[in-house]
């Protein structure tokens, strides 16, 4: 089998003197040459240790035979950008950093590539890279980062701010929050974006089997990335090892059935079906909606469960997920290792694996002093915390294409309930509004044109905290809107509302004191009265369909420069915003 990169000498006679510049012997230039992609830099926690990673995935590279090409494309951080106008620069940077990977690989071609990202857009814009590319590949997830003291983690940081600002606590103790929320490197410590992606892609089946979400700090993952680095090696030359060989439906729906079982983001319902879309596979909301109904959720890690994500890997991370759902999911899916689903967990059995797990579950108890077994963090499935996944897709006259809701951080209330409109057309004007008492319980809270042409689709972070820090207010209203949350987000939020405001969507045309009914169950978003009266659902089409008549699309936000370009070819939330040229 003729290496590309081998071919590739050939073709141009400018490489070998050009990379012999850069560092490479003329020894280097016959082996099997792997492109190493990472979102290293000094952006955040989850990027800052990388170059840790492709060191041991370089010296894995050369064990093996190869030779290992560092590339760099550095991810930011929600978490940073979150309240500013930064934020609404995450979503189409997902994009930038697969357009990138693509360029990176295809200007000059490699027999195989390794991916390392940790966080939010890093890890999905990597998979969208690695499936265009569509070389053999494995992705090594960067970890997650360590619980501080009294397990203190960064999605607590909303409420801190948010009982602040209430004049709850003092700013001597919203310091010692910001100081010890993150000790370490690594993705924040709850099941967020950043750790559902990591997840996701060992679901997928294109990182090694355990390594998602390992703590960043343990020498485990260093043996994981050196691991991956002998892997590719070894998958140059295999036959069936492209992404687009192992990836099909199947391992979709099996990453679906896992996002269900550890309550992941909402955002993966973003992610998931853009990287879909490289593969040529369509993923929408409705897929999650099914696989997810009925699904038992296991996970009791924040933000929905107790726990910190530390814990998930001394519990047995994804393989024991798998394994309490395994009756449902595709065992004979391929994964990078060159075997099935199936194969790899029984092989992990078969090892020491899930003792390593447990001597680190011991030594977190000891940090702490508690005494958590795997049950308490990994439920068996005839236990578990819920029976109906974690998220449902909403649909009504409000939201014609859907939006979505995480019923497991939801209160009970509010599954089903009339609520009265007060829509805001920024999210900076509704968490004023939040904060000076100026929402009253039973109000449905809007905020649009927060959605990809609208202004990006940042997360309404902020907002959904001082509401679901708010004792009355989080159990008595709801936040809706075309935008999206943090996975950190709890309460009464939906997200995603689709077709978005700025496409002139139905969310747009609400007006204060129309009659908003919430139903989780029956999975259904509608306008069911005007001014507080109840009308028909004839009347209400009469009346919305007067009402865009006189609607007018907004001037455009942005002018120049990559967001513009992301509001004018973004599709639309429920199919994942991605770019569509």
């Amino acid at each position: 089998m003729e290496l590309i990169s081998q071919k590739m000498r050939t073709l141009a006679p400018e490489l070998d003197p050009l990379r012999i510049g850069t560092g490479w012997t003329p020894e280097d230039l016959a082996k099997p040459q792997v492109m190493i992609e990472s979102t290293f830099g000094d952006s955040h926690p989850g990027s800052g240790h990388l170059d840790i990673l492709v060191e041991e995935v370089r010296k894995g590279i050369e064990e093996a035979g190869g030779h290992g090409a560092r590339y760099f494309c550095t991810d930011i951080c929600d978490g940073e950008s979150q309240g500013t106008d930064g934020i609404n620069y995450s979503l189409v940077s997902r994009e930038m950093i697969a357009n990138m990977i693509e360029i990176h690989a295809n200007a000059t071609p490699f027999d195989a590539g390794v991916y390392l990202s940790s966080c939010d857009k890093g890890l999905p814009g990597n998979l969208m890279g690695l499936a265009r590319v569509d070389i053999p590949a494995v992705v090594v997830p960067g970890g997650t980062m360590n619980a501080g003291p009294d397990m203190l983690t960064l999605e607590q940081l909303g409420m801190y701010s948010a009982k602040y600002q209430r004049g709850e606590i003092d700013e001597e103790k919203l310091n010692w929050a910001k100081c010890n929320a993150c000790p370490s490197c690594g993705a924040c410590s709850f099941i967020g974006t950043a750790s559902t992606m990591q997840i996701m892609a060992e679901a997928l089946g294109l990182a090694l089997p355990g390594s998602a979400l390992m703590p960043a700090t343990s020498p485990d993952l260093l043996q994981f990335a050196r691991k991956a680095g002998r892997r590719t090696v070894e998958m140059a030359t295999e036959p069936g090892m492209k992404p687009s060989e192992i990836v099909t439906m199947k391992s979709f729906e099996n990453a679906i059935l896992v996002h269900a079982a550890v309550s992941g983001s909402t955002n993966c319902l973003l992610h998931i079906p853009a990287i879909a879309h490289e593969f040529g596979i369509e993923i929408t909301g409705d897929t999650f909606d099914r696989l997810h109904r009925n699904a038992r959720y296991l996970l009791d890690v924040r933000p929905a469960g107790r726990w910190p994500a530390e814990v998930f890997y001394y519990a047995g991370g994804v393989p024991a997920i798998m394994e309490e759902i395994k009756a449902h999911l595709h065992l004979d899916v391929m994964t990078v290792t060159g075997k099935t689903l199936g194969e790899n967990l029984e092989e992990l059995k078969r090892g020491d694996f899930y003792e390593r797990c447990e001597t680190w579950l011991h030594a977190f108890n000891e940090r702490y002093g508690v005494a958590l077994k795997k049950e308490d963090i990994i439920r068996p499935y005839d236990q578990a915390i819920g029976t109906d996944g974690s998220i449902a897709i909403l649909r009504g006259n409000l939201a014609p294409e859907g939006a979505v809701i995480k019923h497991t951080a939801c209160p009970k209330e509010m599954f089903k309930a009339v609520l009265t409109a007060r829509p805001f057309d920024s999210e900076e004007e509704c968490l004023d509004a939040v904060l000076k008492h100026k929402v009253q319980k039973g109000d449905a809270v809007f905020i649009r044109y927060e959605g990809p042409k609208g202004s990006g689709m940042p997360e309404m972070f902020y907002t959904s905290e001082a509401i679901s820090s708010d004792k009355e207010l989080g159990r008595s209203i709801a936040l809706i809107t075309d935008g999206r949350f943090s996975g950190a987000s709890t309460g009464p939020v939906i997200g995603h509302c689709s077709p978005e405001a700025a496409d002139g969507g139905p969310i747009a045309l609400v007006e204060e004191g129309d009659l908003i009914e919430i139903d989780v169950m029956e999975r259904k978003l509608d306008i069911i009265g005007i001014r507080g009266e109840r009308k028909t659902p004839e009347e209400i089409e009469m009346i919305l369909a007067e009402r865009r008549k006189n609607w007018k699309p907004r001037e455009k936000k942005y002018k120049k420069g990559v967001l513009r370009m992301f509001s004018e070819h973004a599709v639309s939330p429920m199919k994942g915003a991605y770019l569509d040229y």
